[in-house]
C-alpha cells in the first residue's frame, strides 16, 4: 500500500503542478485554444472518418508559435512590494507594488503575478489525508464526515500595470484574499505580457522574498458570564513584570521590625519624622483556561478550523474582562500561554492560533494531564472538543469532580447536532452547547 500510496502522490503532484502551470502561462484564449486541441484530437482519431485533426495541427501550430515567442521576451524590472504583517481569513487584504522599467524600451499590456511557496502537503499529511478519507467513506455516521479545505492558503489577483516608459515606476494595487489560517510565503514576483497571438503569457521572474501571517477568523460573542470566581494567585497582576512575589497596595502604616527595606515610604517617612511602610494585601482575580482540542484523525479538517475560529473569538473578549488568560492546547509538546492584565496581548495570542496544528504524535490524554496539572490556578474553563466521545465526556466530568466550572463547546459538521447527547452537562444544559461547521456564528450568538 506504501507504493501505491507514493504513486498517488506523484501523480497527485503531477496533476496539480500542470493545472497550476497552465492556468498560469495561458490566457483564457490560449486555454480555450488547448481545450480546443484536445477536443480535436479525439474526435479526429482516425483521420479515415474524420477531418477534425486538421483542426487540431491548426491549434496546436498556433499555441506552439505562441509559445516559442514568448522565449525571446527580455525585460527586467525592479519592484518592491508594501505588504501588510497581518491579515485574516476571509477578509480581503489589499497592498501595492511598486514597480518600474529597468529597459529601454516602453513596455505595455504588462500584469502582475505573485510567486508564492508551494502549500500542497507533505508525504506524510497526504497519507494522513488519505487515511482519514478511507475511514470516512467506511462510516456511516454524518459526524464523522469532515470536510476537507483545500491546500491554498491564499489567492491573490493578477493586476494589470499601465504602460511604462524606460525607467518610470508604476504602482499596482493588488488584492489577497486569506482562505486559511498560517505564513503566507511570498517567494518572488512576476512580471507576464501576452504573445502578438494573445495565447501564452512570457514571463519576467525575480526574487521578492516576503511573508504575511494570516490570523484566523473571529465571530462576535455576546456577554457572556463566564464560569469560575475569583481566585487568590501567588504573585499578583505584576506577576510577569516583577522578580518575586507582589501584592496589592492598600495602605501606610508605622514601621514595625521584620519589614523590608523596599516597602518604607520615604516621603511619609520626612513629613511625619518616624518610619512609615507601605501595606500590601494578596489579590484575588479571575483567571480562565482556554483549552482547544487539537486531536482529530483528518489534518486537513474544517471541523478543527472552526474550532480555531471559537477558540480565537473567546480569545479576544476574554482579554477585555479584565482576567487572566490560559491558552492550552497540545501540539509538538504540550502548551501553556498567558494573557491578560499586564502579560500577552490579544495580538500575541493571536499569532499563536494561528499557527496551531493537528496533534497526531500524542493522544487526548496529553492534553488531560496539561489540564489537571493547571486546575489549582484556574477559576473556571473554556474547553473548546473536536467530538464528544467517551474520552472527552470523561475528561469533562473529571474536571466537574474537580469542582472546576466549565463552558463545554463541541464543534461538528453540519446536520450532527442533534446526535449529540449532554452527558456530563445534562444537569448544567447551559453551559454546554454544539456548534455546527457553517453555522458558528449563529451557535455562538445563541450563548
Amino acid at each position: 500500500m506504501t507504493a501505491v500510496r507514493k504513486i498517488l502522490y506523484r501523480l497527485y503532484r503531477l496533476g496539480s503542478s500542470a493545472r497550476f502551470r497552465a492556468q498560469r502561462r495561458l490566457t483564457r484564449p490560449g486555454l480555450a485554444v488547448l481545450g480546443g486541441v484536445f477536443a480535436a484530437g479525439l474526435v479526429g482519431l482516425d483521420i479515415t472518418q474524420s477531418l477534425a485533426y486538421q483542426v487540431f495541427l491548426v491549434l496546436l501550430s498556433l499555441l506552439l508559435a505562441a509559445w516559442a515567442s514568448c522565449w525571446f521576451y527580455r525585460a527586467r524590472f525592479t519592484a518592491e512590494r508594501l505588504l501588510p504583517c497581518f491579515g485574516t481569513v476571509g477578509s480581503p487584504l489589499h497592498y501595492r507594488v511598486t514597480l518600474r522599467n529597468a529597459t529601454r524600451v516602453p513596455q505595455n499590456g504588462l500584469v502582475v503575478l505573485e510567486n508564492l511557496a508551494d502549500p500542497r502537503p507533505s508525504f506524510d499529511e497526504f497519507i494522513a489525508i488519505h487515511r482519514a478519507e478511507e475511514r470516512r467513506m467506511r462510516s456511516f455516521s454524518v459526524a464523522k464526515r469532515k470536510k476537507r479545505l483545500g491546500f491554498e492558503l491564499v489567492r491573490v489577483s493578477e493586476a494589470p500595470v499601465p504602460p511604462l516608459l524606460p525607467g518610470q515606476e508604476a504602482e499596482v494595487r493588488l488584492q489577497l484574499t486569506p482562505l486559511r489560517r498560517g505564513h503566507v510565503r511570498f517567494t518572488g514576483l512576476t512580471v507576464a505580457r501576452p504573445d502578438p497571438l494573445g495565447l501564452v503569457k512570457a514571463f519576467a521572474k525575480f526574487p521578492l522574498p516576503q511573508s504575511v501571517l494570516v490570523l484566523p477568523r473571529r465571530y462576535p460573542l455576546p456577554p457572556i458570564a463566564l464560569p469560575g470566581t475569583m481566585k487568590y494567585q501567588q504573585g499578583g497582576v505584576a506577576m510577569a513584570s516583577s522578580v518575586g512575589e507582589s501584592e496589592e497596595f492598600v495602605s501606610l502604616r508605622d514601621y514595625r521590625q521584620g519589614d523590608p527595606l523596599r516597602h518604607i515610604h520615604w516621603r511619609s517617612w520626612a513629613r511625619v519624622g518616624k518610619p512609615v511602610v507601605k501595606e500590601f494585601q494578596d489579590e484575588f482575580f479571575v483567571r480562565h483556561a482556554l483549552i482547544l482540542d487539537t486531536f482529530t484523525d483528518h489534518p486537513n479538517s474544517e471541523v478543527f478550523e472552526e474550532a480555531v475560529s471559537v477558540a480565537a473569538s473567546f480569545a479576544c473578549t476574554i482579554l477585555t474582562q479584565e482576567s487572566l488568560l490560559d491558552l492550552l492546547f497540545v501540539g509538538p509538546e504540550a502548551y501553556c500561554f498567558t494573557s491578560g492584565r499586564g502579560l500577552a496581548h490579544t495580538e500575541q495570542i493571536l499569532e499563536i492560533l494561528a499557527s496551531v496544528r493537528v496533534c497526531r504524535g500524542q493522544g487526548f490524554q496529553a492534553l488531560e494531564n496539561l489540564v489537571i496539572d493547571h486546575v489549582s490556578l484556574v477559576s473556571g474553563c473554556v474547553v473548546v472538543l473536536l467530538d464528544w466521545d467517551a474520552r472527552r465526556r470523561s475528561f469533562i466530568e473529571r474536571l466537574k469532580m474537580l469542582g472546576l466550572p466549565v463552558l463545554v463547546l463541541v464543534v461538528t459538521e453540519a446536520g450532527a447536532k442533534e446526535s449529540f447527547e449532554a452527558g456530563p452537562m445534562q444537569d448544567q444544559p447551559q453551559q454546554f452547547h454544539v456548534l455546527e461547521a457553517g453555522a458558528i456564528e449563529e451557535g455562538l450568538a445563541r450563548l
